[in-house]
């Protein structure tokens, strides 16, 4: 069965994050005020397995090997069965 996947990775609360400080700077110059800034990557792609527990674990298992950093990232999987 085929399944959407979908991972957010974000950095852990009190890395330094630029690119969040250049936004929020940014958005400043053109007079908007925001706090707390934070980016947010999102990937997405679809993977087959048998049930959903497995297919979870298998992304589990590329977020840490390949997809984020554990030491510096927190990340959240979603999946749902592709219709």
């Amino acid at each position: 069965m085929k399944y959407d996947a979908e991972v957010k990775i974000s950095l852990k609360k009190g890395m330094l994050n630029p690119e969040a400080a250049t936004i929020q700077r940014a958005l400043a110059l053109l007079k908007y005020q925001v706090e707390n800034t934070e980016t947010l990557q999102i990937i997405k792609f679809s993977i087959e397995g048998d049930s959903e527990d497995i297919v979870r674990q298998k992304v589990d298992e590329m977020c840490q090997k390949l997809l984020c950093n554990p030491v510096i990232h927190n990340y959240e999987i979603g999946i749902t069965p592709e219709d």
